[in-house]
């Protein structure tokens, strides 16, 4: 049962709504999942540092977030980085999805975030996720 906990990366300028995501989706996102750690970025170098050194299994970043949001930033993870860990962007209007579709992102939350959709979403882009990990 020593399973090690899932590594999820969130990422915004703001404290609060770093808060916000991490609140929302919970310590444990789904029963099948097992807990979750966070790691709270609140600039880009941070964020880049982290999933270079792959000690993500998800990202979740702030699409508002200033100078950079994480819609940019999402596409130019995914094109920069073999294998990217999945990234959900979190936008505060619904007219904004689209953009979190070109940047590549595995799965959008809007704001105001409602927990059991937030927890539900993270579940199923993480389950997506578990594969067996093959290393060589």
């Amino acid at each position: 049962m020593g399973e090690q906990a899932m590594r999820i990366l969130v990422f915004s300028h703001k404290a609060e709504v770093r808060e916000a995501i991490i609140n929302a989706v919970g310590r444990r996102p789904a029963a099948d999942l097992g807990r979750v750690d966070y790691t709270e970025a609140s600039g880009i170098s941070e964020v880049l540092v982290e999933m270079d050194a792959g000690n993500v299994d998800l990202a979740i970043l702030d699409g508002e977030a200033q100078p950079t949001g994480g819609i940019g930033l999402t596409r130019q993870l995914k094109n920069e980085i073999e294998d990217c860990p999945p990234i959900v962007v979190s936008v505060r209007r619904k007219d904004d999805r689209w953009l979190a579709t070109w940047s590549q992102a595995d799965a959008v939350l809007v704001h105001p975030l409602d927990p059991l959709t937030a927890a539900e979403t993270v579940a199923e882009v993480l389950r997506a996720r578990r594969v067996p990990a093959v290393h060589g």
